[in-house]
């Protein structure tokens, strides 16, 4: 009863026109920022962050998770309408939302990814209020051997990317992890695979690369296809282009689940949003009675995403406010927002500084409301852009691309990668090589090798078999591939007279 009080003591505090204002802000300027590629929801907090310094602590904390938590939504705008994944986390939300666009059901698609990112939202949030302390503590028993495992979990969603192309999968992530690889090594320093190209020390940057991957591949395909001269799908109109509340209560399971394992994936810090959305889609997949519609345009597909990123908020939030451990990028740039205003999160942050505490609770359930109004407010106008000609939005594409491209370091070297890895993913296309493996195979290549060679140095393989929780996830992992491969292999050998 405690916590409700105190939440309802912050909702109190909010209760006026200035924290009101300051929360729309941060949420108008989160779904613009998560909507533009190349403006992740960690750049869109640090560039908002210098605008809180004649705030109070509390008002400038309250803006900033804020843009956070609606970033996170925006990316799905441009996900589901041109295939253009607006953050990384999105891109699992277009594997299904672009596809229902092009079925001339765009209002179907933003409906649920809408609704599924506040229903995450509210289950992260949730979460977040009533378990910080213990799910932070459960936290801290992660060592390097079970990151290792979770990013093993995580690679293990390949099976379900692929639709059944198992190898083109497989050639797929190793193709992400070998990318990963160029730049210098992360524990010696040595340049690996860089020719002696400056710019390749640093390896590739990866929003570049996401663009030119699923933004410019589509283009091309398009402009192969003679798509560019066909009229646009228009919304179709037999069907309810906005979702209906069975519609919703049909994948209420979906979201629920997506939230709770979002929530869950977001608290172990280096997991995020990204790995959080595929896990749930592959998890959706696999439950699925019709697993055939994924990536062809399945709702579940989309609530799956889109639960699962917003939730991750909620869990990135539960080892920074109670530990001081950022659990994302975007919650390593809320420590400094919280140092620059003289605040120390941790465990002290509850004792000295209660009313902060409770004030950030409660704004980011106001923030999740203003998310579902603007939303609806706005689904209309981002509909409409179904209907833009092909001829006149590639170029557009085109321009978004490179600016996004080029804005994440000012580089026009980024620009360059981008306009590759946009013909590379076309081949890939042509060749009937799933794309998202590759980038699955690039967030998590960093992951497992650091983990894998902290390991080997704290006490060899053992450790993964002596440590009960990476071998439990290890074995899910190498169920979660065998299970479907032995299946198939049995109806194979029905089928066989």
């Amino acid at each position: 009863m405690d916590t409700i009080s105190h939440l309802f003591e912050g909702l109190g505090s909010l209760m006026g026109p200035v924290p009101l204002l300051v929360i729309l802000a941060g949420v108008c300027v989160g779904i613009l920022g998560g909507a533009m590629p190349g403006i992740s929801p960690s750049m869109a907090v640090a560039l908002l962050l210098p605008f809180t310094f004649g705030m109070s602590p509390a008002m400038g904390l309250v803006m900033l998770c804020a843009i956070y938590l609606a970033a996170n939504y925006g990316g799905s705008v441009t996900a589901v309408m041109i295939n253009t994944p607006g953050t990384p986390s999105a891109v699992v939300t277009a594997f299904d939302g672009y596809p229902l666009t092009r079925k001339g059901q765009a209002g179907t698609a933003l409906g649920i990814s809408l609704i599924a990112s506040v229903v995450g939202g509210f289950v992260g949030i949730a979460i977040l209020v009533l378990f910080s302390a213990p799910l932070a503590r459960f936290a801290l028993k992660f060592w390097p051997a079970e990151y290792f495992a979770l990013a093993i979990l995580g690679l293990s969603t390949i099976a379900s990317l692929g639709g059944g192309r198992w190898l083109e999968s497989f050639i797929a992530v190793l193709l992400g992890l070998l990318l990963n690889t160029i730049g210098l090594d992360p524990l010696s320093g040595v340049s690996r695979y860089t020719f002696d190209v400056l710019r390749l020390y640093d390896g590739f940057s990866f929003i570049p690369v996401l663009i030119g991957l699923f933004a410019l591949s589509e283009v091309f395909s398009g402009i192969e296809s003679g798509e560019i001269g066909r009229p646009p799908a228009a919304p179709d109109k037999e069907r309810s282009p906005w979702p209906t509340l069975r519609d919703y209560l049909k994948l209420k399971f979906s979201m629920l689940r997506a939230g709770v394992l979002g929530t869950v994936i977001g608290i172990f810090p280096g997991a995020g949003g990204t790995i959080a959305s595929f896990i749930a889609y592959d998890v959706e997949k696999r439950l699925s009675k019709n697993p055939a519609e994924f990536g062809q345009g399945a709702p579940a597909g989309v609530a799956a995403a889109e639960a699962s990123n917003s939730a991750s908020v909620g869990g990135a939030l539960v080892p920074l406010l109670t530990l001081g451990i950022p659990g994302s990028s975007s919650a390593a740039v809320l420590i400094g927002a919280l140092m620059i205003h003289n605040l120390q999160p941790g465990p002290e942050l509850f004792t000295k500084h209660p009313e902060i505490v409770n004030t950030l609770f409660s704004s980011l359930l106001v923030a999740n409301v203003f998310i579902l109004v603007l939303g609806l407010l706005g689904a209309r106008l981002w509909i409409k852009a179904a209907l833009i000609p092909k001829r006149l939005l590639y170029p557009l594409i085109f321009a978004f691309s490179f600016i996004g491209s080029y804005a994440v370091r000012s580089s026009v070297f980024d620009v360059g990668v981008c306009l590759v890895f946009g013909l590379v993913g076309w081949l890939l296309s042509r060749a009937k090589f799933p794309v998202s493996p590759v980038v699955l195979g690039m967030i998590l290549g960093t992951m497992i090798e650091k983990n894998l060679r902290a390991t080997l140095m704290m006490g060899g393989f053992s450790l993964f078999v002596q440590r009960p929780l990476s071998l439990t996830l290890l074995l899910l992992a190498l169920a979660s591939v065998a299970v479907p491969a032995l299946r198939e292999r049995r109806a194979a050998r029905k089928g066989t007279p």
